[in-house]
């Protein structure tokens, strides 16, 4: 048990039966009335987000979220295979699990798996990595007609917008929440 007072990004919820995760919070501090909490969670099974107002100082369950470090190691048919760098445990893992994070899961890539009463719930990437730019378009000089970017396949599958001189076997720096591009590498 927390009360509203603790909140911080990151922590899990457990409210009526379900896990959520706090995205935002903001305390608010009116001039009249009481205290309260605005926050914004997700939950971390569907990966909806809702808006949820707390009164200030009440106490809400939270839910015992064990991070682990695991290494993603190959695809298996339906299943993406994790393996805990700790006691090399493998973990087979669903598609809806993994969910927008297998776009740019390499081999061998280091990521962060949050376990449940150790069933895992979600997969966290790290916030940038680096991929190899496998086909892009030759850029033309005299083409601004999208802001001088033009589409890039990397070597997950996953396609990026990149600046126009950015070639073929290029290695760029992707932010793995929205797929943005961040530079070369």
């Amino acid at each position: 048990m927390a009360t509203t007072n603790d909140l911080k990004n990151g922590l899990v919820l457990n409210l009526e039966g379900q896990l959520w995760s706090v995205v935002e919070f903001q305390h608010v501090k009116p001039g009249k009335g009481p205290a309260f909490v605005r926050t914004k969670l997700k939950n971390v099974l569907s990966g909806k987000i809702v808006d949820k107002t707390f009164n200030a100082g009440l106490k809400v369950e939270t839910a015992t979220v064990d991070k682990r470090d695991m290494q993603y190691l190959y695809k298996d048919g339906e299943s993406f295979v994790f393996m805990d760098s700790s006691d090399f445990e493998q973990f087979y893992l669903s598609e809806e699990l993994v969910g927008d994070s297998a776009k740019y899961l390499l081999e061998n890539s280091e990521v962060i798996v949050a376990l449940h009463e150790g069933n895992p719930i979600y997969v966290e990437l790290p916030a940038s990595a680096v991929f190899e730019i496998t086909y892009t378009e030759p850029g033309i000089q005299g083409d601004r007609s999208n802001a001088g970017t033009k589409s890039a396949t990397i070597e997950t599958g996953a396609e990026i917008q990149v600046p126009l001189f950015v070639e073929m076997g290029t290695k760029v720096k992707v932010d793995t929440r929205s797929g943005a591009y961040l530079g070369r590498a």
